[in-house]
């Protein structure tokens, strides 16, 4: 019986020093406020009241730095906000790090999140700090990288959640985007009005070219006609009229006498070469 009574305490003790590390952490066992040794994951058992074992997240987190007003370059309050994602590095030594090198390294990095964010940011206009976003953000990274070198910790990157002026200045930034969205789309529906203009200008100037061509064809046509025309009446038709004129004065000679029977078919112009084997009829009396 006695032997049960002293067990059960042995029993409270035992399970009261089991700690279980997830994969997700690493553990630091410290034995009367001294590191003692590292906790892996998986099973772990500590002296209760003399052990105490700090698990430490592995996995990749992010914290957001929280909106802040800033004074710009141009004496402007800008809103602006950002997130920083890191992580603690597994190994060891990084862990031990990040919890004997610096107290609360998340609150740590958010403030010099900020900072970082208004020593930047506070030498730029508000103009330039909405266009240079990335630069931005490559500055806080490399401060922040620097910084918790000795934190065993990885910063894996920044981002700039917003960079938000006044509100007056806002709608007058708006303004002034609408209006100059407004001026490319005029010189845009110009310069297309002007393509279509110019379009029609080159295909009114080809339709006259083409006119004009055909004038000109057609009247060299013409023109080549008539050459022809003439070349033909100066072959032919004055050639005959000289033989008819022959022919005429030939009929007269013979008077009376004699009349030319021209064959039927036979061209004017042998007419004078056949002449000689033509023989004159001769004319009937009345009285016959």
């Amino acid at each position: 019986m006695n032997y049960y009574l002293l067990m059960i305490p042995v029993v409270i003790i035992f399970f009261a020093g089991i700690r279980i590390v997830r994969p997700t952490h690493r553990g630091l066992i410290e034995r009367l406020g001294k590191y003692h040794s590292f906790a892996n994951q998986g099973f772990h058992w500590i002296i209760p009241l003399i052990d105490r074992l700090y698990l430490v997240n592995v996995t990749e987190q992010m914290i957001d730095a929280e909106p802040q007003e800033i004074i710009t370059n141009d004496n402007l309050n800008a809103s602006v906000d950002a997130q920083v994602y890191f992580r603690v590095k597994a190994e060891e030594e990084n862990v031990k790090e990040s919890i004997y090198n610096v107290n609360d390294y998340t609150w740590q990095i958010v403030n010099l999140a900020r900072t970082t964010l208004r020593n930047i940011i506070g030498t730029l206009t508000l103009k330039s700090a909405n266009s240079e976003r990335g630069k931005i953000n490559d500055a806080l990274y490399k401060t922040l990288h620097d910084e918790t070198k000795s934190w065993g910790i990885n910063i894996v990157r920044t981002e700039l959640k917003e960079i938000d002026p006044p509100k007056d200045v806002q709608e007058t930034m708006n303004k002034v985007v609408k209006a100059e969205n407004e001026k490319i789309a005029a010189i845009d529906s110009a310069t297309a009005a002007e393509t279509v203009a110019d379009g029609v200008k080159r295909a009114k100037i080809k339709e006259a070219e083409g006119y004009k061509r055909a004038k000109i064809l057609h009247a060299e046509g013409e023109a080549e006609a008539i050459k022809l025309v003439n070349e033909a009446a100066d072959k032919y038709f004055i050639g005959n009229a000289q033989m008819l004129r022959k022919l005429e004065a030939l009929e007269a000679s013979l008077g009376n006498n004699a009349k030319i029977v021209i064959p039927t078919g036979s061209e004017l112009v042998n007419i004078i070469g056949d002449m000689a084997g033509l023989l004159p009829l001769e004319r009937k009396h009345k009285n016959d």
